[in-house]
């Protein structure tokens, strides 16, 4: 599922609100203009902001946008498992869901989507911080799809947050984390 420089790269990301998926986007939307001539990034959320339904798109291509907007995307990130009955037909035909397992209940009705589930949470907890599931998650991505360099990634991180030395520290091994998961994971 590599991607060619030329391609066009669909992205949705989506959870609850507090659980970093705008930032995630966004992180990956900044490193991607690194690498493609055009990139958007759009946020959408519910009226309250924490625990309310979130999502964000992120297309970058070298071949101009011409909408920013999506019904369907080849890959759809979900931060929160309990949602994937609201998202599952967000996927495109033959798409990927990289999906958290935790609170992932309900089985997945489609079969011409390639379901990820991926145990990020986990990982974030015994690093000491839940919030950190999105960078785990980004890793993951980052690790399966390869339409971004892992190096553009942890250069944005560096950028982001160049004044907070342990936010930095601990990001980056989150993302790192998700990376090493990615490893084990076919799509």
């Amino acid at each position: 599922m590599a991607k060619e420089e030329s391609s066009r790269v669909e992205l949705m990301l989506a959870g609850l609100g507090g659980m970093g998926v705008l930032t995630a986007g966004q992180l990956l939307a900044c490193a991607a203009l690194q690498k493609y001539k055009y990139v958007s990034w759009v946020p959408s959320y519910d009226a309250s902001r924490r625990g309310g339904l979130c999502e964000c798109t992120v297309i970058f291509s070298n071949e101009e946008i011409t909408s920013p907007l999506l019904d369907h995307a080849e890959t759809v990130v979900l931060f929160d498992g309990s949602q994937i009955k609201t998202i599952e037909h967000r996927v495109s035909v033959g798409g990927v869901m990289i999906v958290e397992s935790a609170g992932l209940k309900d089985s997945q009705k489609r079969e011409d989507v390639k379901l990820v589930p991926v145990a990020g949470l986990e990982v974030a907890m015994s690093m000491g911080d839940s919030q950190l599931n999105n960078l785990v998650l980004l890793g993951v991505y980052t690790g399966v799809v390869k339409a971004v360099s892992a190096d553009l990634i942890e250069e944005e991180l560096a950028r982001r947050y160049v004044s907070k030395e342990s936010v930095l520290k601990r990001n980056r091994e989150a993302f790192r984390e998700g990376l090493k998961l990615a490893k084990n994971i076919q799509i």
